[in-house]
Formats: structure tokens, C-alpha cells, sequence
């Protein structure tokens, strides 16, 4: 029998405190610098990292380039596979891939968009013009050949059944040919914004390219504002001072407290980013797979998703969401079980000494409100099991640069819009993506796992593809390099002056493609 948590009726008493005390808060805040009239001003948490779509890897890098460049390919809502620059496409064989691009597109800075710059765009990665981790990601093609202005042929050194994947929304944005590193100071791509100005920790500005190939965005002007207090965040958003914040950013006593505001509308829809806790595998400890699952039953998402999360969230138990063709349920679930987490450390050698400790681990943070509330509830949840945690927190730069180099023995972060094909599995488990390759961080290595991954990309059959990826999936659900936490709902909170705002599963801000503000001259 598992034993009743402590945590449930303390959370709810402190979550009750800070919501009343935040709507008190919010009452006496007043108004005060309202939005130009052209200008959605749009809360983010922290600066991207870089807007060079062929480096930037965090949430806000990928999110603001999707508005910026244009990819080969775009994405439905039901993470289906559909033109972008690429009009059309056949297949002639497995390993030729032959894209026919729009005429009459253009740079942002009036450079007609053709071949030679499709071709430069993944050769600079390919002949390491451009370091980037996303290099690893196209390591099959084995040459891009551009026979006229407007088609391009992809050449494989064996099948890859995720290439569709990896040319679209988010994957890699087209670049002018010739592009260096000057490209992540002043990006310039053929997408529906461009790009004005950005200052660290500040801002980025975007505004309408009047001159866009597609659907011109109803918006003039976008201001992200760098905000990284999570309460300064429903402030600015509670007094008019932003019309746009991702609930995914704020707690969900926060998204209640702003959902009563007359004056603010919330959209909601289910999610696919998802929360995880990450493992380093060459640690001495966490390399024993009893330690880890020892902390998966130790872990109660129970408090985390009803008083931490306020419902705006659902279990997960894969790294796949549930609208994954390819997703899997059929996989070990860790129930909450403190006893057997102390039985496993048991086996594993760690025994609990007079103090009750058995063991301690050091979890990296970013100042993030939110990750530094669950790495807080961790902290007391195993302590239950005899595990002390620790926590170093930092600015989001520094922690991500740390997670990248595999400078951690735990941490938690997101994925967003990259976990929604199983080509993630590849990039983020298969040994032979260790950075810089690709973002196995935790060094996780198991030859079967390598091998199925391997077998599922050169697979052209999706019913085959669908059954190794389940394989996949049950291998990880048992080794646990990662702890699948949760995937977060879609939500957005607006002020009522921006109308036409579609949510999609990914979270990303294609939103502001429809966008309008009311009474927009």
C-alpha cells in the first residue's frame, strides 16, 4: 500500500494563501504604459539564445525564428506533413527526396529565395560552416544538389524515413545564401515578420513583412518583453501593460487569478510540451538504473499537477504525446510508492543511516518560478526515501549552457514541438548523439535501443515503424534516462483588444500569424 502524502493539504493551504494574496496584489495595482495601438506586446521568460535558425535550440529561439524564416515544409494541427516553401515533393526512391520550391518568394531584405539558398542553408551545417548540434540531425544526407533556381534534391546515404519531419515548422529556417554568424545578430529570412531590434534580457521586436509570399500577418509590430519574475509577469499582463503571456509561464493560481479579469480572455487546448526530469548516466549514482527508478516512485505528480499546476496539465508517460501516431501506452507506469523507492536504494546499496539520509543529489535550476517550485517539491518528496537534494539555481543562459555540456546530475526542462515525432528518439537517445552531436545530455547508452532506433529510420512502413517505436518506448519506460513528468496545456491569456488568436498543439506562436488588435488603423 502506498503511504498518504503529506504534501496535498500543505500545497493547498499555500496555494490558497498565494492566490488570495496575489488577487490582492492585482487590486491595487493601477494601470499604467499601455501597448501602442500597432504594437502586441507579448511576455516571454528569458531572451533567446540564438536567432540563427540553424544554432537556436531553446523555446524562445525556435518560437520567434518560426516567424522569422520560412521552412521547407509546415505542420497541420494534427502534426501531419504539409507544404511551406516547398510547394510539392515526390520520392523517386528512398533515398532521393526532390522538392519544388514557390516562385516570387524574398528575403526580407528583397533577395529572391531560391535553390542555392535552400542548399546553403543545411551545406553550411553539413561542411561545418556553422557549428550547431543541429548538425547531427541531418547527418544522412549524404548531398543537396539545386539543378534549377527552383528545385532542390536531397540526397541520403541511407533511408530516413524523419526527413519530412526535420525540414519543417521549427526544424530549420531557410537562410540567404552566404549566411555566416552575423545572421544570429540580425536575422534575415522570408518569413511572415522580420526582424527590427532585440536587447538582452530586454526585448525583441518584430514587425509585418508587408511583402510576405503567404497570408501577411494582421499584426504591425511585435514586442516580446523579457520578464523573468513569474508575478511580475501577471502583473504586467493584469494592468495592461503586455496583451499576451503563455500560461505556460505563470502558475496555475496565477491563470485562475487572471481568468476572472473582465478585461482578459483565456484560450485553452490541450498541449503536447512536455515536462521532464533528466538523469546524467555517467554519474557513479544515478548510473544505477535501481536509483532511478527508486526516484520515480518517489515522485507524486498528484500535488504537482492539482495544486501546482491548477489541471492546466495531464500525466505523461512517454517522451511522445498521446496525438503521436507513433505513441505507445503500453509501457512500465511508476506509481507513487515510497516504500518500494526505499527498497530499490536498498538494493542499490544506499542504506539509510541514523540521520534517515541515504544519499544526496544536486539538481541544476534556472530562476524560473516554476522550475523552481517543482525542484522545491522534489526536494521534500525525496527526502521521504532518504535522498537529500540539493538545488543550484542560475539565470537561464548559464543553466542551459550547463544541460548542454552534460554539467549536471539532474534537471528539468521542456520540449517544445520537438517531441512530436519520434525522430526524437534518435536525437535525444541514441548514443551516437552525445553533444555536440545531438542532445543526448544524460550520455544514455543501450545498444538494443540504438539498434531499433536505427531499424525504425530506414523503415518506410509506418504500421512497422509504429510497433519498433512501442519497443522503443518500453526499453526507456524501464531504463529511465528521463522522468516523463507531464505535458502542459495550451494556454494562452490575452487582453480583449487582440482578437483572431488559433491555438495549435505545439504551443509555439504561430498564433500571432492571425492575430489582429482591435481598432488596428
Amino acid at each position: 500500500m502506498c503511504e498518504v502524502p503529506t504534501f496535498p493539504a500543505r500545497c493547498a493551504r499555500t496555494a490558497g494563501a498565494l492566490s488570495f494574496g496575489l488577487l490582492a496584489v492585482l487590486l491595487l495595482v493601477s494601470c499604467s504604459a499601455k501597448p501602442d495601438h500597432d504594437t502586441l506586446v507579448m511576455i516571454i521568460e528569458s531572451s533567446p539564445t540564438n536567432l540563427d535558425p540553424r544554432v537556436g535550440l531553446d523555446a524562445q529561439s525556435e518560437r520567434i525564428d518560426d516567424l522569422l524564416f520560412d521552412d521547407l515544409l509546415t505542420r497541420d494541427e494534427h502534426l501531419r506533413v504539409q507544404p511551406g516553401l516547398a510547394q510539392s515533393w515526390e520520392v523517386p526512391d528512398p533515398q532521393t527526396y526532390v522538392f519544388h520550391l514557390h516562385q516570387g518568394v524574398s528575403f526580407h531584405d528583397g533577395r529572391p529565395l531560391t535553390s542555392r539558398d535552400v542548399k546553403w542553408t543545411f551545406d553550411s551545417l553539413l561542411q561545418g560552416k556553422i557549428r550547431s548540434t543541429k548538425s547531427g540531425t541531418y547527418k544522412l544526407v549524404d548531398r543537396i544538389d539545386a539543378p534549377d533556381n527552383f528545385t532542390v534534391v536531397f540526397h541520403l546515404r541511407e533511408p530516413f524515413a524523419g526527413l519530412l519531419w526535420n525540414l519543417s515548422d521549427g526544424a530549420m529556417g531557410i537562410v540567404p545564401y552566404g549566411s555566416g554568424e552575423e545572421i544570429s545578430r540580425h536575422p534575415i529570412g522570408s518569413g511572415p515578420f522580420r526582424f527590427v531590434s532585440a536587447a538582452q534580457d530586454k526585448e525583441v521586436v518584430i514587425e509585418r513583412n508587408d511583402n510576405y509570399w503567404g497570408r501577411k500577418p494582421g499584426l504591425n509590430r511585435v514586442r516580446f518583453m523579457v520578464v523573468p519574475d513569474t508575478t511580475t509577469r501577471a502583473l504586467e499582463i493584469r494592468k495592461g501593460s503586455a496583451d499576451v503571456v503563455m500560461g505556460s509561464s505563470l502558475t496555475g493560481d496565477l491563470v485562475l487569478a487572471l481568468q476572472r479579469q473582465s478585461d482578459l480572455q483565456m484560450l485553452r487546448a490541450p498541449g503536447t510540451v512536455l515536462g521532464y526530469l533528466a538523469f546524467n548516466l555517467r554519474d557513479p549514482i544515478l548510473k544505477d538504473v535501481r536509483v532511478r527508478q527508486a526516484l520515480a516512485c518517489a515522485i507524486d505528480r498528484r500535488p504537482f499537477l492539482e495544486y501546482l499546476s491548477r489541471g492546466f496539465a495531464r500525466p505523461a508517460d512517454s517522451v511522445l504525446p498521446p496525438e503521436s501516431w507513433a505513441y505507445s501506452s503500453g509501457v512500465t507506469h511508476y506509481e507513487y510508492d515510497p516504500g518500494r523507492g526505499r527498497r530499490l536504494l536498498d538494493q542499490a546499496g544506499y542504506h539509510a543511516g541514523s540521520s534517515g539520509v541515504r544519499l544526496h543529489l544536486t539538481m541544476k535550476s534556472s530562476t524560473e518560478e516554476s522550475t523552481r517550485l517543482l525542484a522545491a517539491v522534489l526536494q521534500q518528496q525525496l527526502r521521504a526515501v532518504g535522498i537529500v537534494l540539493d538545488i543550484q539555481t542560475f539565470e537561464f543562459a548559464t543553466f542551459f549552457s550547463d544541460v548542454t555540456r552534460g554539467a549536471f546530475q539532474l534537471y528539468s526542462l521542456r520540449w517544445v514541438g520537438g517531441n512530436e515525432d519520434p525522430d526524437i528518439f534518435e536525437y535525444v537517445f541514441h548514443s551516437g548523439k552525445f553533444p555536440p552531436h545531438g542532445a543526448n545530455r544524460g550520455y544514455y547508452h543501450n545498444p538494443e535501443v540504438d539498434s531499433l532506433i536505427d531499424q525504425a529510420r530506414r523503415e518506410p512502413d509506418e504500421d512497422m515503424r509504429r510497433r519498433i517505436y512501442a519497443q522503443i518506448q518500453r526499453l526507456l519506460a524501464d531504463d529511465l534516462p528521463y522522468i516523463n513528468l507531464w505535458y502542459f496545456d495550451n494556454v494562452v491569456i490575452a487582453s480583449s483588444r487582440v482578437h483572431g488568436l488559433e491555438l495549435n498543439p505545439s504551443g509555439n506562436y504561430d498564433f500571432l500569424k492571425t492575430a489582429e488588435l482591435a481598432g488596428r488603423p
